[in-house]
């Protein structure tokens, strides 16, 4: 098996764990409030990351006060990413809101342009158009098709996007553990601040292995798109991350029953062409 055979795996062994982990979140978010759902699965997630970055020895908290303030910053845009996303993903199906996040490598292009002055050329502004295009036809606003869990699908997609752009101005010893920790401590400490607003509930056994499973899921899933970023050519692998729609609209259906209509299918598959194809030529002009 060559790197990018292998890096490709991986990458859709990340995909598949992290909408594994959504799926379960989703299922046991029926009976618990939000608060409490971050509260157990973030306190489960953070132990994990902890023992494995002590493990491997790749924490390190001596960093420059410019790259302490950028991860405060993505702390900040990490905490409020995962209250919005789980807050759509309640309320909407989860192929739905996963198509949505596919906008990702199109928000993060435009906002490197808009920001960092990076060169962005006619094709890629014009993929990333019909990119916005697939989300209206997914989101589709309007008296009949537009309602709150959309509003909060794209603060999701905004918070995620200024996550993404932060850590890309982090300088290059910044361990990517630390980052990690730091994000997942940031999740636990926001629920907790909004567990005053909201009453808990009795955890049963099932609902606390769903949630131990989806901090599980969330720790394999880091660690398959970490070596992912080790094993083959970003280029050539990081496109394999759409296969997270399939797993979505697998999962959705067997799951909750739920199957998108023929407007968000074709939403979907607008906005997985268009990063697919910046992608494409984002490695061109990296050859270049």
């Amino acid at each position: 098996m060559t790197e990018n055979q292998r890096g490709a795996f991986l990458m859709m062994g990340a995909m598949a764990a992290f909408t594994f982990n959504d799926t379960l979140v989703k299922a046991v978010g029926e009976a618990l409030p939000l608060s409490q759902i971050l509260v157990l699965r973030g306190a489960m997630a953070g132990l994990l990351i902890y023992g494995l970055a002590r493990y491997q020895g790749s924490l390190r908290f001596r960093l420059e006060r410019r790259d302490w303030g950028l991860v405060a910053l993505r702390c900040v845009s990490e905490a409020g990413a995962t209250f919005l996303f789980l807050t759509a993903l309640m309320r909407m199906p989860i192929a739905n809101i996963t198509a949505v996040l596919q906008m990702l490598p199109l928000t993060v292009t435009l906002g490197a342009a808009l920001l960092f002055q990076e060169v962005v050329g006619w094709r890629r502004m014009l993929a990333i158009l019909v990119g916005f295009c697939g989300m209206l036809l997914i989101v589709r606003p309007g008296p009949d098709g537009f309602d709150v869990a959309s509003f909060y699908a794209l603060g999701a997609v905004a918070c995620v996007t200024l996550r993404d752009l932060s850590t890309r101005r982090m300088s290059a010893h910044v361990p990517s553990m630390t980052v990690t920790l730091m994000a997942s401590l940031s999740v636990l400490v926001f629920g907790l601040a909004y567990a005053l607003f909201q009453d808990w509930a009795p955890v049963s056994p099932g609902q606390f292995g769903m949630l131990a499973g989806a901090a599980c899921f969330i720790l394999f899933g880091y660690l398959c798109s970490v070596m992912t970023m080790r094993v083959g050519d970003v280029a050539v692998v990081s496109p394999f991350r759409y296969t997270g729609l399939l797993w979505a609209l697998v999962l959705g259906w067997l799951v909750f029953g739920d199957w998108p209509d023929s407007l968000t299918l074709m939403g979907g598959a607008l906005v997985v062409a268009a990063g697919v194809f910046t992608l494409y030529r984002e490695r061109q002009q990296v050859r270049r």
